[in-house]
């Protein structure tokens, strides 16, 4: 893939974000494995208003390597994610409401009570509040990704992973969808979860569908 190319995912994605209220304002960050490198939004950009001089590529050290702009300022816990999964070539951070709505209660996503959110996730854990961008979230968020795709951040908002672009962004909207409907359910009741044979059988369909590194 072509650099043009790749920063066109990357903006198109950014508009379907903003589109589906996922990403207000500056808030946020998109990147893809490129190569040996990363490409990721620059800091302080807005993620449905991007142009290609928003995207600027950087080493897996973080280190700049080619635009203008400082890339994002959670480029650490980007390139951690990519060097722990090379499985993983698509990364998006968002402020979504509903699922920064359980970050900022510290309550994970980890009820089974819809089978789509059991396939994807599992279950979604929360990582420790740390001042974003600093060395202390890389470490509190990254280490859940050995065995998840996608960690809510105290205080913050979720971080999702994908094989491509597409993928990390229906992952990004069924969390968020996932997150709307627990909420409601906790309003008009008590969810009902699913039993431990149904949980099993979905594992089972996700072990053949090619996905080994969810923990369940």
């Amino acid at each position: 893939m072509e650099m043009l190319e790749a920063k066109e995912q990357i903006i198109n994605t950014g508009k379907k974000l903003g589109q589906k209220n996922l990403s207000p304002a500056t808030s946020g960050n998109i990147s893809i494995r490129f190569g040996e490198n990363i490409l990721i939004t620059a800091s302080g950009t807005c993620l449905y208003e991007l142009c290609k001089d928003d995207i600027v590529l950087m080493d897996m050290q973080s280190n700049l390597m080619h635009g203008t702009k400082k890339p994002s300022s959670e480029k650490h816990l980007h390139a951690k994610i990519y060097q722990m999964r090379p499985d993983i070539n698509a990364i998006i951070h968002c402020h979504a409401p509903y699922v920064s709505t359980f970050a900022v209660c510290h309550k994970p996503l980890s009820r089974p009570i819809i089978s789509e959110n059991v396939f994807y996730f599992g279950e979604i854990p929360l990582a420790d509040y740390a001042m974003p961008s600093s060395d202390k979230l890389v470490k509190n968020t990254a280490k859940f990704f050995d065995s998840h795709d996608a960690v809510l951040m105290a205080n913050h908002g979720i971080v999702v992973s994908g094989k491509d672009l597409q993928d990390a962004f229906y992952k990004t909207e069924t969390a968020e969808v996932y997150a709307q409907i627990y909420l409601q359910s906790l309003q008009l009741g008590n969810p009902v979860d699913l039993c431990k044979q149904d949980i099993a059988e979905i594992f089972e369909l996700r072990k053949a569908a090619g996905f080994e590194n969810l923990k369940h």
